[in-house]
């Protein structure tokens, strides 16, 4: 698993000029940043490489331009919230490319720290243009990928450039690559898996992939509806994908074969309308749901028997929440769930590793994202990674 080299492997890097793929797309609103979190999470490779006496270059890309220089998406909009993130001085340089931004690098000493232009400015970052990734190139004595989050995409600054210079992996990364092998590539046994959100189309090829590799796989959110109404189970007016029916039978009989167990809801707390505290509000049996009721959460019985099954694992990996969880007391079972979890791991009993949007605002939700081994804020990296694909950006690492 650790083909790739790391920053354990660079040397003396002093007055070398490091271009560093970073993931800076945060969140903004009025000039401000609202989430940081992504800032962060770049700081251990930024400031081990600004103290080993390397030229930083950080390499990123800011929502989507599609190859047009847009001023309300340049990363000059960034550099001064990293500043204050990072504590020492950031340059912005107007260009990722030589010759644009050769005479800024070259301006640069030992140590100091820039943020390169948005990537997306060139039409060639998405298509993965050689010759665009040859200008990038130009610019560095050497490369480290930081971004598992843009992973997934086989982009200039992702792919193409990592096969011109010496590649690295940066300090998140690796700790990212070193987690989610610990969960799905060499786990400790028995797995299980937490699948959840509203649609099994968005996750069909997580739930394929996932009956192979785990042991448990429980399922809740919208898409276990779909499972229970496949399975002849009346499901009234809850969120349902009944033209899915067949798939998540033979995702079922997958799971027989591979000796994996699905766990459905067999109580669940339903409304007659989807609002905070309904008054119509009750927990049944799945097979006493009403025509005008729908489900929206697990009920607190199979809560508890779920709990009891990551109990007897020794690996947990989590996508997606139980229940319609941004709405009270529908985030019941994800809470009650992800504290479980989150108490096995503090207790060392249990490898417990989590990703994307949804999952990362509910485990903060229940006040536990601290508390597992490893939370992914890669939204679409992870989840390809659950699907068992590679991940171009990981891949060029390798070489």
């Amino acid at each position: 698993m650790t083909s790739f080299k790391t920053l354990e492997d660079l040397g003396d890097v002093t007055g070398k000029r490091a271009l560093v793929r970073v993931d800076l797309n945060v969140p903004m609103n009025d000039l401000e940043v609202t989430d940081d979190t992504r800032l962060r999470s770049t700081l251990p490779t930024v400031t081990e490489l600004a103290d080993r006496g390397a030229i930083v270059l950080l390499l990123a890309h800011f929502g989507r331009p599609k190859g047009e220089r847009r001023p309300d998406m340049s990363l000059s909009l960034v550099t001064r919230a990293y500043e204050h993130v990072l504590g020492r001085p950031v340059r912005f340089v107007g260009d990722c490319i030589a010759p644009g931004a050769s005479q800024a690098v070259a301006d640069m000493d030992p140590g100091d720290v820039a943020i390169l232009e948005n990537t997306r400015f060139h039409v060639g970052e998405e298509n993965n243009d050689p010759e665009l990734a040859e200008a990038m190139a130009q610019l560095g004595d050497l490369y480290v990928n930081d971004a598992f989050s843009a992973a997934h995409r086989a982009h200039a600054s992702t792919e193409g450039l990592a096969r011109l210079l010496p590649a690295y992996a940066g300090r998140a990364m690796e700790a990212e690559l070193k987690a989610l092998q610990k969960a799905l590539g060499e786990p400790e046994r028995p797995v299980a898996a937490v699948v959840g959100g509203a649609k099994v189309s968005t996750k069909l090829d997580v739930l394929q992939h996932l009956v192979t590799k785990v042991d448990h796989l429980i399922i809740g959110g919208g898409m276990a509806n779909t499972f229970l109404a496949a399975r002849g189970v009346d499901v009234g007016k809850s969120l349902c994908e009944h033209d899915l029916a067949e798939t998540a039978l033979a995702i079922l009989d997958a799971a027989d074969r591979a000796n994996c167990t699905v766990h459905l809801p067999y109580d669940v707390v339903v409304a007659k309308e989807f609002a905070p505290n309904p008054s119509s509000l009750r927990t049944c049996n799945v097979h006493e749901v009403a025509a005008d009721e729908m489900i929206l959460d697990v009920g607190p019985a199979a809560v508890e028997a779920l709990a009891d099954a990551i109990k007897t694992c020794r690996t947990l990996v989590w996508n997606g929440p139980l229940g319609a969880f941004e709405t009270r007391p529908f985030d019941q079972a994800t809470v009650a769930l992800a504290q479980t979890a989150a108490a096995l791991t503090q207790s060392g009993s249990l490898v417990s590793v989590a990703g994307g949007g949804d999952t990362v605002a509910a485990l903060n939700h229940a006040g536990v994202a601290d508390h597992f081994t490893f939370v992914s804020t890669a939204g679409g990296a992870f989840l390809e990674w659950m699907e068992g694909k590679e991940l171009p950006g990981v891949e060029a690492l390798k070489q």
